[in-house]
């Protein structure tokens, strides 16, 4: 059953020998600060991407205290906590929750708070598709920073600290608040974003168990990490346990392709962020000599139907995306297969 999703990744992590990389903007999202970075992107048989830092990222605004922003992934409603207010990684352990809708309780773990509708079920099973099990597994989540992830550099995709400096100019008119690091895997991302001091808070969100795991191992090993603005938590990325205009920002990091739906998961993040909130996410477009292959939307459908994983075809596909879901001022940077997309929620 795993063999299509094992091809489907090869196939978009595969060198690409694209024209030259562009820069594509639609309505850009207002900017508030004055600093700005650019990212001179080119295409090159190893993916490349030069991040020039013009000035100094300065976090002008005030930070203010940290509002509750969990929600009961069944109602949406605000969870009301049991004991220790100030949830972070170390008070997560005995730490538990009340729906005041529903009366569901939710409770923490050691690595992380289970926020799923099935949360607590001890019969039901529900499978997911085979792209979202294949990231469940022990050996994978073991295997995505030793290895697995480093491959993606013959997709185009610059890695982690150069990704990180290009999605700085979008996330400008976000720094100080909070951000959700929505499939967060074994927490490449969520690391950067809480040791940057760029964010009060940080969410490092995934449905894998086992991520969750190696996230948690990771930021452990971490010297002077503050663990006191980062929580981990498990959700489903349809149904994100976040109050509605709640977050200041989303990134999803090479994760858009592997939801199930990228359409409901687009539709909830734009339902939880905020005025002016953002979006930015990283994935793979299949176009260029790609578009050569015969009957290649007829392929990608039968592999998502298989495999659960989406593939796009055009950067067009991808602002439609955005736009149906009441997104606005759509962006993005591309490199061989490799793009980054952003979007915010209308002020």
């Amino acid at each position: 059953m795993a063999t299509p999703v094992f091809t489907s990744l090869k196939i978009v992590f595969s060198p690409s020998h694209l024209s030259n990389s562009k820069h594509y903007s639609i309505n850009h999202p207002r900017r508030i600060f004055k600093h700005s970075f650019a990212a001179n992107v080119r295409a090159s048989s190893t993916a490349f991407v030069d991040t020039k830092q013009i000035e100094p990222v300065v976090v002008e605004k005030e930070v203010k205290q940290r509002k509750n922003i969990l929600a009961c992934p069944i109602c949406y409603e605000p969870l009301t906590w049991n004991g220790n207010q100030g949830l972070s990684i170390e008070s997560l352990q005995g730490s538990s929750s009340q729906c005041s809708t529903c009366k569901k309780t939710y409770a923490g773990t050691k690595t992380h708070l289970d926020l799923t509708a099935a949360s607590g079920a001890k019969n039901y099973i529900e499978p997911m598709p085979v792209a979202t099990e294949l990231f469940r597994l022990r050996l994978v989540s073991f295997l995505y920073e030793r290895g697995w992830r480093q491959n993606f550099i013959f997709g185009g995709y610059p890695g982690p600290d150069k990704e990180f400096e290009m999605m700085k100019g979008y996330l400008k008119p976000v720094l100080g608040g909070n951000i959700i690091d929505a499939s967060c895997g074994s927490g490449l991302f969520s690391r950067l974003f809480g040791k940057s001091g760029f964010f009060s808070s940080v969410v490092a969100l995934d449905y894998s168990e086992n991520m969750l795991q190696q996230c948690y191992e990771f930021i452990q090993q971490e010297e002077n990490f503050p663990k006191e603005n980062v929580i981990l938590v498990r959700a489903d990325i349809s149904r994100l346990p976040f109050v509605s205009s709640s977050v200041d920002a989303v990134h999803a990091g090479a994760a858009l392709h592997c939801w199930p739906s990228p359409s409901a998961a687009v539709a909830e993040i734009s339902r939880v962020l905020r005025p002016g909130g953002v979006f930015v996410a990283t994935t793979s477009i299949l176009d260029g000599p790609f578009s050569a292959v015969p009957f290649l939307k007829t392929i990608l459908q039968n592999i998502r139907q298989v495999s659960g994983c989406y593939f796009s075809q055009s950067e067009r596909e991808l602002e439609d995306l955005c736009i149906a879901c009441g997104l606005v001022g759509f962006s993005c940077i591309r490199n061989g297969t490799f793009v980054m997309i952003s979007a915010a929620k209308p002020c």
